[in-house]
């Protein structure tokens, strides 16, 4: 089997036709956002067919506070070791349903990944078996990896968030 950007899409595709919202290629990986509800069918479909992606490289959280029907994402990085093929997949949820099916059923290494997202950006992962502050203070209240606060002294005019990608 020939494990190209195309193919791998169009597997996908055929098995959820309305599942991915967006689909792009940028430096040669494909990336797909897909509805946070299909997420785990489609992990679950790409680990167990024959498309072989079975190694869950990173999870991570993102925070867009500027659009706030996707402000928070949670991007996951997918490799099948025997053809070397890579795959991101995106999915986005307001603030105020922050919560998206655990993986940690099909990867255990899941699980530290979604206590980590928790922890910096309060994502929820439904069912996880003990998510839970693991980095940072419990009792810190916030999390950090929000983009809620300006970066510098308010007082000082040589510098402003635009210096910080904000």
């Amino acid at each position: 089997m020939d494990m190209t950007n195309e193919f791998v899409l169009e597997a996908i595709t055929r098995e959820f036709p309305e599942s991915v919202l967006l689909h792009s290629v940028p430096y040669g990986f494909l990336t797909l956002e897909v509805k946070k509800q299909d997420l785990k069918k489609i992990v679950h479909y790409l680990k167990d067919s024959s498309l072989a992606i079975n190694f869950l490289t990173d999870i991570c959280g993102i925070h867009y506070p500027e659009f706030p029907e996707k402000e928070l994402g949670v991007i996951y990085h997918l490799h099948n070791m025997q053809t070397n093929f890579r795959i991101r997949l995106k999915v986005f949820m307001s603030r105020e349903k922050n919560e998206v099916d655990t993986l940690t059923p099909l990867y255990a290494a899941a699980n530290w990944m979604e206590r980590e997202a928790y922890d910096f950006y309060g994502i929820k992962f439904k069912d996880h078996p003990d998510l839970r502050i693991i980095l940072n203070d419990p009792e810190m209240g916030y999390h950090p990896m929000l983009k809620e606060y300006k970066l510098e002294d308010g007082t000082r005019t040589d510098k402003d968030d635009k210096m910080f990608g904000r």
